[in-house]
């Protein structure tokens, strides 16, 4: 009848407004593959969707508010396909006039005219964004980011019961660009809740790595107990900058006298710095080329050089990356010793990134390495001697005067290809690192962080001399762990796992030396990703897999 017709009518003109778009975007087309967007958020206009194609070389927005450029983005914007939308915020400019100076990239080469391209079509004004998982790959108990690109794990500190993980963070995208401080944070290292992200690029660069500390006692005279971060403003050149955080790392304010600590070499990054007891002053440790200096400091901003490290001593095939250094004890005796971590890539055991350290001792001026020869003609110790194990860094203030780190479970030699799209990257499980002592010599060990017991994540296998281990599906598809106790190594070869045709680098097998018997293995088996942790973490192997379906099945063979 004709009110059921009207109701009808009414109904289906309200679902077509739901469907609509709040606004429209005016394109305007200029000489030299250039447009100008322009706009006018409102509160139904949270988000621009940004239509990605990632094969599609970069273009460069700027984001220009009034007549002040708010913000520069370089994105692969889709001319083809549409691979995916990202989203741009537009929270701080509702009600006020925007406009995207978009300049598409020169070397296009699909022989279109610009004004041709999808993008335009595609970009659209959205009071929201899809973040529901579209991934088989997303690790179920890993750290990832919601959506876009992930590196280096950052400023990562613990208080009142949370554990807050900042991380390098490219939000416009799921490869590497527009370097933000992403956060996450978790009461149990198992389950993280996304935040709000940290610290955002400016007019010095892009933010590259660097640490946080919980300043107790005020020594920087931003309050007490406020977050400190330091970290590497990347622009034309590479310095150290500081933001603090009121609000227990939720924000952080800029320091006004940014940067705060500057050099004339070209890779001058990744500031980790903690407060020593020894000394009653901070210190400061920071990758500078292919070598580590060291700092001290009474306030958090007026740093002084007290020495250099790297010199002669381990790997040098990279560029030193993210460094770490702490005291820990050595299990079964009374003996302390510091442990300095570099990260370097490429120059890694399977190839690409990894993670080497050095043992010696550090008197708040200079570190010395214990046992010389270790470290002489480009010997290295590693921590991790899979292929997918980088820029490992430990949380500050971790509690039982724990060092539990984390590191980006990836290598820069595949990171931007692997085949995820709706993000890239995931971090690697928590471990406290430990050192054990072979004979006269020490190593180091990484051992799960014990939030992970009887959390149902792990298999634990007692072996007893050499045998093959191997986790296979349905599928057929395997990876395949191999102890040669004659040999003295542990082996993971993940040729057979799944998707490995992406990069001719992925199946490289991954091989530990071993410097006692294996008693034991335990294996931490996720959607993406197998880590081995043999002895309880005295060898470690951490690799990438991308099988059809989960690994469900492991045998044990002589």
């Amino acid at each position: 009848d004709m009110k059921n017709r009207i109701i009808t009518a009414i109904a289906t003109l309200f679902v077509c407004s739901l469907q609509m778009p709040a606004q429209t975007l005016e394109v305007q087309h200029l000489a030299n593959n250039n447009a100008i967007v322009r706009f006018s958020p409102n509160q139904e206009a949270r988000y621009l969707l940004i239509p990605i194609e990632e094969k599609s070389p970069e273009s460069k927005i700027k984001v220009i508010c009034g007549n002040s450029l708010a913000r520069t983005l370089d994105v692969h914007l889709a001319f083809d396909k549409v691979d995916y939308f990202v989203p741009f915020d537009l929270q701080e400019w509702q009600g006020e006039d925007v406009k995207l100076l978009i300049h598409l990239p020169v070397d296009r080469t699909n022989g279109r005219e610009p004004q041709s391209e999808i993008c335009w079509s595609k970009m659209i004004l959205s009071d929201t964004f899809d973040k529901t998982n579209r991934e088989k790959f997303r690790p179920s108990y890993h750290h990832t980011p919601e959506y876009a690109w992930m590196n280096d794990p950052n400023g990562m500190f613990y208080l009142n019961g949370e554990w807050h993980l900042y991380y390098q963070w490219g939000p416009y995208g799921s490869v590497w660009n527009n370097m933000t401080w992403g956060h996450s944070v978790s009461r149990d290292l198992i389950n993280w809740e996304p935040r709000n992200p940290a610290i955002m690029p400016d007019a010095l660069g892009a933010i590259f790595s660097g640490s946080c500390v919980v300043d107790h006692n005020n020594t920087a005279g931003f309050g007490k107990d406020a977050i400190i971060a330091l970290y590497t403003s990347a622009g034309e050149v590479q310095s150290q900058s500081l933001a603090y955080s009121l609000d227990g790392g939720n924000s952080f304010t800029k320091y006004e006298g940014n940067p705060i600590l500057t050099s004339d070499i070209v890779d001058f990054r990744d500031p980790n710095f903690f407060w020593n007891d020894e000394i009653g002053k901070w210190n400061l440790i920071l990758a500078c080329g292919q070598e580590m200096r060291i700092y001290s400091s009474d306030n958090l901003i007026d740093w002084t050089e007290e020495s250099r490290f790297g010199k002669s001593y381990g790997c040098h095939e990279g560029v030193w990356e993210c460094p770490d250094l702490f005291k820990l004890p050595v299990e079964g005796s009374d003996e302390e010793k510091w442990v300095l971590f570099c990260n370097i890539n490429p120059g890694g055991p399977a190839g690409g990134s990894a993670t080497q350290y050095f043992i010696g001792d550090f008197d708040g001026s200079k570190f010395t390495v214990d046992d010389v020869n270790r470290y002489l003609d480009g010997k290295a110790l590693w921590q991790d001697y899979g292929k997918d194990h980088y820029a490992a860094v430990s949380f500050y203030d971790a509690p039982d005067s724990r060092h539990t780190m984390i590191a980006w479970m990836s290598n820069w030699e595949y990171a931007n290809i692997v085949p995820t799209m709706q993000f890239r990257s995931a971090n690697t499980i928590a471990r406290d690192p430990f050192l054990y002592k072979v004979g006269d010599r020490i190593y180091l060990g990484s051992r799960p962080a014990p939030e992970y017991s009887g959390a149902g994540l792990d298999k634990t296998v007692k072996i007893n001399g050499s045998c093959t281990v191997t986790l296979s599906n349905d599928k057929g598809e395997e990876f395949v762990i191999i102890y040669d106790q004659k040999a003295m190594t542990l082996s993971c070869d993940r040729s057979k796992s799944g998707l490995t045709d992406f990069s001719q680098h992925f199946d490289r097998v991954a091989v530990a030396p071993v410097y006692r018997k294996i008693t034991s293995l335990r294996i931490f088996i996720d959607n993406s990703s197998v880590e081995v942790f043999a002895n309880d973490g005295e060898v470690c192997l951490t690799s990438l897999v991308f099988p059809d379906s989960p690994f469900n099945s492991l045998t044990i063979s002589k």
